[in-house]
């Protein structure tokens, strides 16, 4: 048996369990909104062709009308002034886009504090616990916000959600070797971090070093603490910033 044939059965058995860690896509799904004079992306929404009828009697067809950036979706480093030079999504190697992952879960601080940023030395504490963040990895930070994201009230919360500090944002961009940053936040950057310096340093470092994004993502509480191989291809839209995507995590059991 080949290894390819080794792993499908092993996904098949229940050896290896096939975890969606994405957020289903509809006219309800909460989108950024950025106050004027910014512009802002469009709710998704399905426009209908046909659907067994005169205009196609056999078959059920949409046109989708949505943005690169909403939902459960990718940020390539284009989507960034700091990344402008830097690969567009439908350019992103495909060896990238399966990747190991970890998952850094401070779900009890945010419940205390909806604004609590991640530190450096919180970092530094896992890897004492857990070892070194993966090479070529996701960094997934849980903050169970995901038990918002039915709500888009509750999600956007007025303009406030957890996300990672200036200083950690940093370093995790640019003094470790991580694939890239995922969060259950509807953006990789804090509520507040438009009054940061710079603003939104999550985008600005970790797509400034050529690094990646996944947002609003689920079900991170189901993942161990390492282990996990995260699959997250999005659409190759020639010259996009980004794309919805599905996520999927391989967790032996």
């Amino acid at each position: 048996m080949s290894v390819l044939q080794s792993f499908v059965t092993s996904i098949r058995s229940g050896a290896i369990e096939v975890i969606d860690l994405t957020a289903p896509l509809s006219s309800e799904t909460p989108i950024l909104q950025l106050p004027e004079p910014f512009g802002n992306t469009i709710p998704f929404s399905l426009e209908e062709i046909s659907r067994y009828d005169d205009r196609g009697p056999a078959w059920y067809w949409n046109d989708i009308h949505t943005g690169e950036h909403t939902g459960t979706h990718f940020d390539a480093p284009v989507h960034w002034v700091t990344g402008r030079e830097g690969h567009d999504v439908a350019q992103v190697p495909v060896s990238r886009l399966l990747a190991p992952a970890v998952v850094l879960d401070f779900t009890a601080e945010a419940g205390k504090d909806p604004d609590f940023l991640l530190q450096i030395e919180h970092v530094r504490e896992w890897e004492r616990a857990n070892g070194a963040l993966p090479e070529g990895g996701w960094l997934l930070y849980r903050t169970g916000w995901d038990r918002r994201a039915d709500n888009a009230a509750d999600f956007l919360n007025q303009g406030s959600w957890p996300g990672i500090s200036i200083e950690c944002a940093d370093y995790l961009a640019s003094q470790t070797a991580i694939l890239g940053l995922g969060v259950e936040t509807v953006g990789t950057d804090a509520g507040a971090a438009h009054s940061f310096d710079p603003p939104f340093p999550c985008h600005s470092f970790f797509l400034g070093n050529d690094k990646y994004g996944l947002t609003q993502l689920r079900n991170l509480e189901r993942l161990p603490v390492t282990g996990a191989v995260i699959v997250a291809p999005p659409l190759p839209i020639v010259g996009g910033s980004g794309s919805p995507v599905r996520v999927l995590a391989l967790v032996e059991r």
